[in-house]
C-alpha cells in the first residue's frame, strides 16, 4: 500500500535497533537509502547488504555528527551517492543507562547527552533542510520521557523535550517548501539500549506496566515513521505521534 520507489532517504542511528529496522523498511518500500552510524562498521554493511536485497541502492557513512563539520559532511556523501534527499530520519542518540539524580550528575553527562541528542539534532536537521527536496518529510525519534520525563534520567528526559519544542518549531518554518517535521516518541523498546534495564527480569516487570503488554520491537517504531513519510501522512505536521503500547495514559 505505501510505495517509496524513486525516492532517497537518510538515517542516522541505523546500524542497529529503530534506526536500522527503519532503514531496511524503506528499502522494502523501494526507497533508496543511506544510513549514518559512529562506529559499528560490520553492522553497517550488514544493514545496507540487506537493504540491497530489495533492489534499490544502499550506503553507509562513518561520522560523529555531534559536530557540524561530521553533519554536514554525512549530507555531502548522501546527496552525492543518492542524487539529493526526500526523506531525513534522526534516531541517533543516547541513553546513559545508570540511575542518576540530578543532585549527584557531574557536567560531564549531562554535556555528553546534550552533544549526542540536541546539538546533534539540530546540525543534522539543519544540514538537512538545507539540501532536502521541497515536500519532503523530517522524522525525529524523542521519546515518552520528553513529555513526562523521567527520574534519575533528567539529562535524557531534558534531551527529548527539547526536541519535540523543536520539532514544532522548525515545521513551521519549513512549511512552505511543503517539507513535513513530525517526531515519533517510542516508550520501551527490544533494543540493546535498553538490555540493562531488560536484564535481572526487568523486561517482565516493564511489559507488565504497559498495557498492550508487550514491549516493542524496533519494526514496531519503523512502521509509523514511514507512514509519516508517505503520501497518507502528507497532511501532519508538526506532530509528535506516541508509540508506547499505553504507557503515557497508565503511567
Amino acid at each position: 500500500m505505501i510505495s517509496l520507489r524513486g525516492k532517497r532517504a537518510l538515517v542516522t542511528g541505523g546500524s542497529r535497533g529503530i534506526g536500522a529496522a527503519t532503514a531496511l523498511l524503506f528499502a522494502e518500500c523501494g526507497a533508496d537509502v543511506a544510513i549514518g552510524y559512529r562506529s559499528r562498521k560490520e553492522d553497517a554493511a550488514q544493514i545496507t547488504n540487506q537493504a540491497r536485497g530489495f533492489g534499490v541502492r544502499a550506503f553507509a557513512y562513518a561520522h560523529d555528527i555531534g559536530s557540524r563539520e561530521g553533519s554536514e559532511s554525512l549530507l555531502r556523501s548522501t546527496v552525492a551517492d543518492l542524487g539529493g534527499l526526500d526523506f531525513f530520519v534522526g534516531n541517533a542518540g543516547i541513553w546513559p543507562a545508570d540511575d542518576v539524580p540530578v543532585a549527584d550528575m557531574d557536567d560531564s553527562r549531562w554535556r555528553r547527552t546534550m552533544l549526542e541528542n540536541v546539538d546533534s539534532m539540530f546540525f543534522t536537521t539543519r544540514a538537512a533542510s538545507r539540501v532536502m527536496n521541497d515536500g519532503g518529510r523530517i522524522v525525529l525519534v524523542s521519546s515518552t520521557a520528553g513529555q513526562r520525563g523521567e527520574a534519575y534520567h533528567a539529562d535524557y528526559a531534558a534531551s527529548k523535550g527539547a526536541m519535540i519544542s523543536y520539532v514544532k518549531s522548525l515545521c513551521v518554518e519549513l512549511a512552505k517548501r511543503g517539507i513535513t517535521v513530525n517526531s515519533v516518541a517510542p516508550g520501551w523498546v527490544d533494543t540493546e539500549m535498553c538490555a540493562g534495564a531488560f536484564a535481572d527480569g526487568g523486561r517482565d516487570r516493564i511489559a507488565a506496566s504497559i498495557p498492550l503488554g508487550r514491549v516493542a520491537h524496533p519494526r514496531d517504531i519503523a512502521g509509523p515513521i514511514i507512514f509519516l513519510c508517505s503520501e497518507l501522512g502528507r497532511h501532519i505536521t508538526g506532530e509528535i505521534l506516541n508509540v508506547n503500547g499505553g504507557s503515557v495514559l497508565a503511567g
